[in-house]
């Protein structure tokens, strides 16, 4: 079977699954009931430093985005960090790390914006014998709002003094989690690597409202009428996660820092193209609050297997296969073309790529008076707008016109994929050599 044994900036754990910095990871009980059930890591929720203490609300703390089915979409929540004493957090972490030696055990840390106080607390999680540390770069609510989480994650000169701070007093792993509500996840990402940054991991939560209950005029959760932008996370995320997972693991100025993918993972195949695209490991929060610890028995044997059917022996395999095949618009191949096609025999008749074609697009498919779709090939631009709003699965696809055959809306013949593509005025080789 292929092996799921994964290294990550240094870091060794039986699974690439971690659980990631946020309520679940809170405190011992939960960190150890993870570790039975197959976590091969955790980053431990993010320690504050001594001082004030950290007060969370004490109504509700999530909002929720559903699915017509009542599956959870998207979690929104305005939770701060650990609330716990700080050594309370850190002599729980050395009991575990020493009864789980084969587990990544992962310190986040948030505190000021002075070197003193990384300085301070940084030796004390040393203390733990925790495999590295994150710096929690991301939070956008609360903590923000007092110049620490995405108020520094935002700011790529500060995220790289603090790294180069980190990396003087601390001597393990340094991962750097970053924030995606910022125009150009690659400068903070750059920034990290200056520093000395170990690794990255992104994304952390989007900056969000909800909903808005409108019998109380307030956004969801309510606090005593009163609602404030919390931290979106969850399958709604995913695609924001995978495009600035793939962004810095194809830049350049980047190229071959480690990535901890986050962002609504649920299940082996999220887990699988956040590999592909170019991270090292996972990590996962509302797929454990909402089924709870054991579905990474699930991501686990599903990876395994789908491994196993392709051939890959490592996770090592996996990490970046797709990388090469994102790129920007300009360099893609406008001499391919697809057209819709709809098995008739899978067909419902339930009209809707007729009405969104009709109506949103290009009035490329033809409905008969007995509800018979059909596909008007010298109209179809290849959209793929039907194939997406049908309701069966594979009952449309998209074919591939073969080199030579005749293109209905041009009247001229395909041609090799990338024939006269070089001097295709959308081509930048084209132009400079124009």
């Amino acid at each position: 079977m292929a092996d799921l044994t994964t290294e990550f900036a240094g870091i060794t754990s039986p699974n690439p699954f971690w659980l990631a910095s946020a309520p679940p990871t809170d405190k011992e009980y939960n960190v150890r009931r993870a570790f039975e059930a197959g976590w091969g890591g955790v980053v431990w929720k993010t320690l504050g430093a001594e001082g004030p203490p950290v007060v969370n609300v004490n109504g509700p703390r999530y909002g929720a985005v559903w699915g017509a089915d009542r599956r959870l979409l998207g979690l929104n929540n305005i939770e701060l960090i650990t609330d716990r004493p700080l050594e309370t957090n850190l002599e729980e972490m050395a009991r575990v790390k020493a009864d789980y030696p084969d587990r990544a055990l992962i310190a986040s840390i948030m505190v000021p914006c002075e070197e003193a106080a990384w300085k301070a607390i940084l030796p004390r999680v040393a203390e733990t014998g925790a495999d590295g540390i994150e710096l929690n770069f991301g939070c956008p609510h609360g903590m923000s709002e007092r110049g620490m989480g995405s108020a520094v994650g935002q700011v790529p000169e500060y995220i790289e003094m603090v790294t180069r701070w980190c990396k003087e007093y601390y001597d393990k792993p340094v991962i750097v989690k970053l924030t995606p509500n910022i125009t150009d996840i690659r400068y903070p990402a750059r920034a990290a690597h200056n520093g000395g940054a170990d690794a990255v991991s992104l994304i952390n939560t989007v900056s969000s409202i909800t909903s808005v209950n409108l019998d109380t005029m307030s956004p969801e959760p309510s606090i005593d009428g009163k609602g404030s932008h919390g931290g979106y996370c969850g399958p709604a995320v995913k695609p924001i996660a995978l495009n600035m997972v793939a962004e810095i693991a194809r830049d350049p100025e980047t190229a071959g820092l480690p990535i901890s993918g986050i962002g609504g993972v649920t299940t082996w195949r999220d887990a699988a193209e956040f590999l592909a695209l170019g991270a090292g490991n996972v990590q996962v929060c509302t797929a454990a609050m909402t089924y709870g610890f054991k579905v990474v028995q699930e991501m686990a044997a599903g990876l395994s297997q789908w491994m196993d059917d392709k051939g890959y022996k490592s996770v090592a395999e996996v990490t970046g296969l797709a990388t090469p095949n994102v790129t920007d618009w300009q360099y893609l191949n406008l001499n391919f073309i697809t057209k819709a096609e709809i098995d008739q025999d899978a067909c419902i008749k339930c009209g809707r790529c007729y009405a969104a074609c009709e109506d949103t697009s290009h009035q490329a498919i033809a409905m008969s008076a007995d509800r018979t779709f059909t596909v008007k090939d010298e109209e179809c631009v290849a959209c793929n707008l039907c194939v997406n709003v049908c309701p069966v699965e594979g009952c449309i696809t998209m074919r591939e016109l073969p080199t030579g055959e005749t293109d209905p809306r041009t009247g001229k013949p395909v041609q090799d994929d990338y024939a006269n593509w070089t001097m295709h005025p959308n081509n930048p080789s084209a132009q400079a050599a124009e």
